[in-house]
């Protein structure tokens, strides 16, 4: 969370309860304590007293007393205490649901009124694959923080699709056009699995002429069980139907990358790598996975967010370049 939505959710008070229910029921007030519910969003979260107090600047005892009085006031158990830590009850977990839907109504209120007509800064919470991410996206990042040297940007990379409705991520490019609703999307280009080495271990071991020499090198790709786009894996199995001499595989596309530009052999790689790394060399041009679309996306809600236009024109521009270099048709 912001601190500016700390900030709200510290200062905010409900004072249309301050009179209670009409049926001499006042305690009401004391449930929508929100310093209280902000610190126990905090331990949840932290699932430790200890680090909860580190992110609140609060001593451990400070926030244990704050859990004590909310659990008082509520006459439940919101913890199981363990050795190892905390661990939610089950009136714990549907409170913490309430104060996750209340910290992403306060981030989207505080991303509004941080975002100046003039000027990008603030945190953008960005998603990809580790693949993107890492071979395409962070490398060209030095140039939006050029521009923009008050970005605050957090490169969540996981293979997982986020909620962005649920604002888990404010903004996402994804190797698939997002089925959520509510999103705004734009398609930014296709990728392909192909073959690449470098020429050192071709000079070394020789060039595949047709598909079937492959036997004779070492591939190298991901593991058809981690987690991937569909038309990747489906190439690798039909490259791994034939009998290899050798193979060596990976949970990412980085660890196939740095396996390849150390000369290990011959990997399933996208295209786009060859731009950044001149060393590889394409191998059997024949060889191809299907077209992978890329999508990037961001909930309707922050359309007019200035942070998430930066950074979409920054990609479109960016992959406008590769397209150019590569001469690529859009």
């Amino acid at each position: 969370m912001s601190c500016i939505a700390q900030d709200m959710l510290c200062t905010a008070r409900v004072s249309a309860y301050d009179a209670g229910d009409g049926c001499g029921n006042n305690e009401v007030k004391e449930v929508m304590d929100w310093d209280k519910l902000r610190i126990f969003h905090a331990v949840a979260d932290a699932g430790s007293l200890t680090h909860a107090g580190d992110v609140l600047q609060l001593s451990q005892s400070a926030v244990s007393r704050q859990i004590r009085a909310l659990e008082e006031t509520l006459d439940a158990s919101l913890f199981h205490r363990h050795a190892r830590g905390l661990i939610l009850t089950e009136q714990g977990e549907l409170l913490f649901n309430a104060t996750k839907a209340m910290s992403r109504e306060l981030e989207t209120a505080s991303a509004r009124i941080r975002d100046s007509e003039d000027e990008v800064f603030g945190e953008l919470r960005v998603t990809t694959t580790t693949g993107f991410g890492t071979l395409f996206l962070a490398p060209r990042l030095p140039a939006l923080y050029a521009q923009y040297p008050e970005l605050k940007i957090d490169l969540m990379l996981e293979e997982r699709v986020l909620d962005l409705p649920m604002r888990e991520a404010d903004v996402a490019i994804r190797m698939k056009e997002p089925s959520q609703a509510d999103l705004i999307r734009k398609r930014l280009m296709n990728v392909n699995m192909r073959l690449f080495a470098t020429s050192e271990y071709l000079r070394a071991n020789g060039t595949p002429a047709i598909v079937e020499d492959l036997s004779d090198y070492r591939l190298i790709s991901q593991n058809v069980t981690s987690a991937q786009v569909s038309v990747g894996a489906q190439l690798i199995r039909e490259l791994n139907a034939r009998t290899l001499r050798s193979t060596f595989t990976v949970n990412n596309y980085f660890g196939v990358l740095q396996a390849v530009l150390n000369h290990l052999g011959i990997g399933v790689l996208p295209d786009y790598v060859a731009e950044d790394f001149p060393e590889l060399v394409h191998v059997l041009p024949e060889v191809s996975s299907g077209d992978i679309p890329v999508f990037l996306a961001f909930p309707e809600e922050l359309r007019h967010s200035r942070r998430i236009a930066a950074f979409r024109d920054f990609v479109v521009q960016e992959i406008q370049a590769y397209r150019r270099a590569r001469q690529i048709q859009p």
